[in-house]
């Protein structure tokens, strides 16, 4: 399923723990691995001069800097390398954001991976985390599914076991059931399908009613059954649930009781014209806060 991943990475401490996952699904998929890493910004204009990501230094950017500091990334990650049988690296000068989408285009991967924050967002070269800035921008134009791997604790990728599957009933939900269904299909593993009422903002001005509430929750288990059920042939084992309160705390409690090992939601379900348009809220928090890999569909 996964034959080609790319990995965007600061090459530090930082993204340990996707690498970890990105280097252990191109083992076990015997897929090829391309190690991106976007070494910094020019100063000014198209000047040769740029701002080491790294080391936070300006220096002058010549053929003998590059090859350095892809040997800098080989050394980085030279314990993972011997695990995998075709890997290269790849190192891009300008915004990461646009340099991973480049990349993503000529390479044409099946999976994007990258860590939840760069670290040390204080100081940052790019002055914003991750989250706040390259992986939002990635997510919403990716030509491919995006894994995030935020926490330590998620930096594993081994026999996967349970899906969860966070739906809202968009469109875009859709088209990531779409990507859930062929993934427990080709790997063999259960899929829980969730849905989270959100009853933390006000309707019409008004809180809802706890009638109005049960009436909802209800509703939405008739959605799932008439939705996606009928999609299920041939998947073995799967359940699915509709509990009530703020979606993103619901998403992440029941993954944990399910032990899942992946979740899989639709990166944005509102159209914007705006380039730097934030994760949509709730994804943007599992992230943060699963103790798993979440992947990110946009399309």
């Amino acid at each position: 399923m996964f034959k080609k991943i790319l990995f965007a990475t600061s090459a530090t401490e930082a993204c340990d723990h996707a690498a970890r996952v990105a280097f252990n699904m191109a083992k076990s998929y015997n897929a090829q691995i391309c190690i991106l890493h976007v070494l910094g910004v020019p100063t000014r204009g198209f000047s040769q001069v740029v701002l080491d990501v790294k080391t936070k230094e300006k220096v002058v950017l010549d053929d003998e800097y590059i090859a350095w500091v892809e040997e800098e990334v080989k050394v980085h990650y030279s314990k993972q390398i011997e695990t995998v049988q075709n890997y290269e690296i790849k190192v891009a000068i300008g915004l990461p954001h646009r340099e991973i989408l480049r990349a993503a285009r000529e390479i044409a991967p099946d999976l994007v991976v990258m860590g939840g924050s760069t670290g040390d967002d204080e100081d940052s070269v790019y002055k914003k985390s991750m989250v706040g800035s390259t992986l939002q921008r990635v997510a919403k134009v990716a030509p491919c599914p995006l894994l995030v791997v935020n926490r330590p604790a998620a930096s594993f990728w081994g026999g996967m076991s349970n899906v969860v599957f966070g739906t809202d009933f968009s469109k875009a939900s859709d088209a990531a059931f779409r990507f859930a269904l062929q993934l427990v299909k080709a790997l063999d593993c259960e899929l829980h399908i969730f849905h989270a009422l959100d009853i933390g903002s006000m309707h019409l001005g008004r809180s809802m009613t706890q009638d109005e509430i049960e009436s909802n929750l209800r509703e939405s288990l008739h959605r799932i059954r008439g939705r996606y059920i009928p999609e299920m042939k041939d998947v073995p084992e799967y359940d699915f649930e509709v509990w009530e309160g703020i979606p993103y705390v619901e998403i992440v409690k029941y993954a944990r009781e399910k032990h899942a090992d992946l979740i899989i939601m639709a990166h944005h379900t509102q159209k914007s014209s705006q380039e730097d348009t934030r994760l949509g809220s709730n994804i943007e928090q599992v992230i943060v806060r699963a103790g798993c890999p979440v992947i990110s569909i946009n399309r």
